[in-house]
């Protein structure tokens, strides 16, 4: 199954998909239309022996494309477990980062982020380097940075209603602050989430961050263990996230979403959503717009 997601007044499509197909001894045979609004979401269903090959022959063409596409086998494509990434995924910033700006340091800090999470430096080092560098801002700044700078992305409550109505287990989990995570998951409707504590005394940061920390290993360990929990094969699983620590869940979920990623995640995960919203994971897994749970 090919899936094909752009966003409103998206470009003309001008890849050749029958001549690709063929060059890799594939073959379309039906092709329906997902969405009837103003964007365009659409299966092709496909006769394929090597989705591998088949991949490959796509990229070159479709990175010229506006629009976002998903290659995966037609069986078993509507998850059951979604473990999602928080910052600069389901929400639109950084939560550290914006912490920063209220002790005057986000350049600083932000440039730390921007390296950990481009996989240049350890993560668990790089967030305790950057939350000793908090030491001393009042507890209080945690709220109103949540109330001024957080939003949900786009598409984010509507994927996790939708996944959540149709029986899918849904968990927020960060190397960000069970802070944000709480009040983010409660926000978007997820059913659990897991994220890292700040220390506090008498109303300050104290510079230091719960041990152990969450980072790629624990994300990873979550999925696991959600789906262990649920006896669910790791195909029924879906994982999304921007940075380097969220590769190791990426790389083992059935499907393994980069959202707007740093590269070496894109690299690696078995979709990318680059052009349209969250609700495009809706699409890839073969829910029609009609389907969806809106506020």
């Amino acid at each position: 199954m090919l899936t094909l997601v752009a966003p409103p007044n998206a470009g003309a499509f001008s890849v050749n998909l029958r001549e690709v197909f063929a060059s890799v001894g594939a073959r379309g045979k039906e092709s329906r239309k997902l969405d009837a609004g103003e964007g365009a979401a659409t299966d092709v269903i496909l006769e394929a022996d090597d989705l591998v090959a088949l991949r490959a022959a796509l990229e070159a063409p479709m990175a010229g494309q506006q629009l976002d596409w998903c290659l995966q086998p037609l069986e078993g494509r509507k998850k059951r477990l979604l473990i999602a990434d928080m910052d600069s995924t389901i929400i639109n910033v950084e939560c550290l980062d914006e912490l920063a700006d209220f002790a005057g340091l986000k350049a600083e800090i932000s440039a730390i982020t921007e390296r950990a999470m481009r996989g240049e430096l350890a993560f668990e080092g790089a967030l305790r380097e950057r939350v000793a560098m908090l030491k001393g801002l009042p507890v209080t700044a945690l709220q109103q940075a949540y109330d001024e700078r957080v939003r949900l992305n786009p598409g984010a409550r509507t994927l996790v209603r939708t996944m959540a109505a149709s029986g899918a287990r849904c968990v927020l989990v960060s190397g960000g602050f069970s802070f944000f995570t709480s009040r983010v998951a409660q926000a978007a409707l997820f059913q659990a989430h897991r994220g890292n504590t700040l220390g506090e005394a008498n109303g300050l940061l104290t510079g230091a961050v719960g041990e152990p920390i969450l980072g790629r290993e624990a994300k990873l360990e979550a999925l696991l263990e959600e789906a262990d929990a649920r006896q669910l094969p790791l195909s029924a699983t879906l994982a999304i996230g921007d940075g380097a620590n969220d590769l190791a869940m990426i790389e083992v979920a059935g499907l393994g979403v980069a959202y707007r990623a740093k590269p070496i995640v894109a690299a690696q995960a078995d979709a990318r959503v680059d052009h349209t919203d969250l609700t495009t994971l809706l699409y890839f897994q073969g829910y029609s717009a009609e389907a969806f749970v809106t506020d």
